[in-house]
């Protein structure tokens, strides 16, 4: 199974414009994003994919590859589809790594390549538990409910499922419940059917692009990881990350 691991990466932002070159502990963002990738030794392609001028200078300065995409793509799912088809990527297996996750850690990548060892997994996506209340309840963060076979059923802003006939603040120390973490694998050919799917009615209500799919039909599958990730949407995100980076406690979390 060939695996590529594409790296979308824009430098407009509305909370904070210009994020993939800001500076962590001595590195861009897509440096470091880059090098956790790079450790995986079963990704075939590490590929940064971006429509700014000022982030492909910095890609091959640090000696990685990029490639430009268009600026008219909506979704970070369309920039990849674009790198696909550009390079003709000989691949079976797509992941889509977040340009603004300098925590992700190599082997929850290989947890997504590890589900298409099923034949049924379509996508593959990582989900966590939850032990915070303050987490289950707070609508930034998806929540993913699954079945037996750790197939996600759906994913919401609310707490899913509800308890009936408990009290809410119970509800943590009641049932496990998961937060999505928003890094995705895909089939080659499936990728090449989801980007071409309109807007469906629950994304459009939950602001989550992965509901389109499952409303299409297709099957996403999960893999558990007990690793946090940290993505950087603010200025505030960024000191944070270079305080875990100064600390160097990040890396000791266990997947």
């Amino acid at each position: 199974m060939k695996v590529a691991a594409i790296i979308p990466a824009r430098y407009a932002s509305t909370r904070f414009p210009g994020k993939p070159l800001a500076d962590i502990a001595g590195k861009t963002m897509i440096q470091r994003v880059y090098e956790q990738c790079k450790q995986l030794p079963s990704l075939d392609y590490v590929i940064v994919a971006t429509d700014a001028e000022r982030i492909a200078p910095e890609v091959n300065r640090f000696g990685g590859q990029v490639c430009m995409t268009a600026s008219s793509h909506l979704t970070g799912t369309d920039r990849i589809w674009e790198v696909v088809e550009s390079l003709n990527l000989a691949v079976d297996v797509i992941i889509n790594v977040q340009g603004d996750e300098p925590f992700i850690q190599p082997a929850q990548l290989q947890l997504i390549i590890d589900c298409f060892k099923d034949p049924m997994t379509q996508i593959a996506t990582l989900v966590k538990p939850i032990d915070d209340s303050a987490v289950l309840f707070n609508p930034n963060t998806p929540k993913v409910i699954l079945d037996q076979h750790q197939f996600a059923i759906y994913f919401s802003r609310q707490a899913i499922p509800f308890l009936r006939n408990e009290e809410t603040e119970n509800w943590i120390n009641k049932h496990t419940y998961f937060q999505h973490i928003g890094i995705y694998g895909y089939q080659k050919q499936v990728l090449k059917q989801i980007i071409q799917l309109a807007p469906s009615k629950l994304e459009l209500a939950e602001s989550l692009e992965q509901l389109r799919w499952i409303e299409a039909g297709f099957k996403i599958k999960t893999a558990i990881t007990n690793q946090s990730t940290i993505a950087i949407d603010t200025p505030e995100d960024l000191t944070l990350a270079i305080n875990i980076f100064n600390q160097n406690t990040y890396g000791n979390e266990r997947l």
